[in-house]
């Protein structure tokens, strides 16, 4: 019998994942890629000798990738060297004080002594309860969830009472932490998913768990450098790449999805898994009337994430500084509630800066630096202007970095990329310009996510942010192997190579261990 057919919508994180074990199973993979470039999100900007990455800059729990990596033929540790950081990050706080956030739990009390007495010993119990969390959380974001049924699995029922999902996150926190700056340090994870700790499940406490407890890891080039050589690993495996081939209609035969068509070509193919965002391709190339559940009126309707304001900067010299540095505004609520609920610019945002070239001299010409400034915003609303604002929110960015040391940085800027919302939606593709997808409300979550096998479109798979289990990294990879389980096992194909992935120990990620 011939090779079952499948095309990938998009070559982010979850399409390459998805291409790399399709192969591996036997599958005819082609890949269509709308940019020029491979990685999405995780993809490079490369501006005369500097590097960037444009999305992910933290690689957290590289288990997950690890597995695919062996279960295909490889090593992740040997294909993307990576190094475990220490400090993680610097935080930096409106209100005073200072953490340079070690998984070594000593160091950790000794720092949170300075300034919150009370709550020494508190992360230890954090990490203990977390451990327990994740290991009966594992099974929700490892299988696949297609109707409320599914909440009945006795994993999902033994789960419950460590989840606590009525509660929010940084209410969870607050059993831990006194000091609101330590809820705040082991809650602004949440903005990982593009939501506010006040509004985001407490079952994400496990994101700054997986941090301190697994690290941080900077991989050689940038996280941009995974996606890369995922790609040249898959092309290495039989998978063809087609750049710069946007999908501008569909054919159908009654529910199922027959072929695809872009400006060049025409693909058919057995089964079709799509990586693009989900709510942008959907309400652009799949009919409206085709969707009753996803609509283009109920994609309206949802809720969505933040979105971010990006500043590349490629700077004479270097500063001192770690790798990672989050500062936190003085009211940090009132930032959230700018974000999410007013839909305004903050006069007083929270940013990161990544500063790689302590880590990575590769990322910069000799004696430069690269810098890499994210500021969280509203995604596209009535109530900003991004035309008229840029600049006058790029002015009050570079005042911002001031107080984390950076006060001459006009003078040292040599190269300047910027990212708005705008940017994101219109030439990203991404609904909103929510970078990080549907937002993870509970009404968002598990049944109520786009499905992996998608639910309105037969011979439709989805990988991503916008399908279970969610955004981020880790749960990105994850939703690839659920749905190339599914898929696979919906041609009659072996999933056997997956499920023995799943099993193996992956090297060359030891995390050290502190008392």
């Amino acid at each position: 019998m011939s090779s079952r057919k499948v095309v990938v919508v998009g070559a982010g994180p979850g399409g390459l994942a998805s291409a790399m074990q399709l192969a591996k199973a036997g599958c005819d993979v082609t890949v269509l890629e709308r940019r020029g470039k491979v990685g999405g999100r995780t993809s490079a900007i490369e501006i005369e000798g500097f590097r960037f990455d444009c999305g992910p800059t933290f690689f957290l729990y590289p288990r997950v990738l690890g597995e695919i990596f062996r279960s295909v033929g490889y090593e992740l540790a040997d294909e993307v060297p990576m190094h475990r950081l220490d400090p993680q990050y610097r935080l930096t706080f409106g209100g005073g004080g200072q953490l340079d956030c070690t998984p070594d739990m000593d160091e950790m009390d000794r720092q949170i002594a300075k300034f919150a007495p009370s709550d020494v010993g508190a992360l230890r119990r954090y990490m203990d309860d977390n451990r327990v969390k994740l290991e009966k959380f594992r099974p929700i974001l490892e299988s696949p969830f297609s109707s409320p049924m599914d909440l009945l699995r006795p994993s999902v029922l033994g789960a419950a009472r460590h989840l606590h999902p009525m509660r929010s996150l940084g209410t969870e926190l607050e059993r831990y932490f006194k000091d609101p700056r330590l809820v705040i340090a082991f809650a602004f994870q949440a903005k990982y998913l593009g939501m506010s700790p006040f509004q985001c499940p407490s079952l994400f406490s496990i994101l700054s768990f997986l941090e301190y407890e697994h690290g941080v890891w900077h991989p050689e080039g940038g996280c941009s450098r995974v996606s890369e050589r995922m790609a040249e690993l898959a092309e290495e495996m039989g998978v063809k790449f087609r750049l710069n081939e946007s999908v501008t209609s569909v054919e159908m035969q009654g529910r199922q999805l027959t072929a695809l068509h872009t400006d060049s070509d025409r693909y058919e193919a057995d089964a079709f898994v799509v990586n693009a965002d989900f709510a942008d391709w959907m309400s652009k190339t799949v009919p409206n009337e085709t969707r009753k559940r996803w609509s283009n009126e109920k994609l309206a309707q949802k809720k969505y994430s933040c979105s971010t304001y990006m500043l590349y900067l490629g700077i004479e010299g270097s500063y001192d500084l770690p790798h990672h540095n989050i500062h936190i505004s003085e009211d940090y609520e009132r930032n959230l509630r700018e974000i999410e609920i007013e839909q305004v610019l903050s006069k007083d945002p929270s940013f990161y800066v990544q500063n790689p070239c302590v880590t990575d001299l590769s990322l910069a010409p000799s004696g430069m630096s690269s810098l890499y400034v994210l500021v969280p915003v509203t995604h596209e609303s009535k109530h900003v202007n991004w035309k008229t604002e840029a600049d006058g929110f790029r002015e009050l960015t570079l005042d911002k970095l001031a107080a984390i040391g950076m006060d001459d940085i006009r003078d040292r800027i040599r190269v300047e990329h910027r990212i708005t919302p705008d940017d994101w939606q219109n030439q990203y593709a991404i609904y909103k310009g929510a970078t990080f997808n549907l937002a993870h409300n509970l009404g968002q979550m598990l049944h109520n996510r786009p499905h992996n096998r998608f639910e309105e479109m037969d011979g439709v798979y989805l990988v991503g942010g916008g399908t279970h289990p969610g955004s981020g990294l880790p749960v990105i990879y994850e939703s690839s192997r659920i749905t190339t389980r599914l898929l696979l096992d919906d041609l009659g194909m072996s999933t056997q190579f997956i499920d023995e992935g799943t099993k193996m120990k992956v090297s060359g990620f030891e995390t050290p261990v502190f008392a």
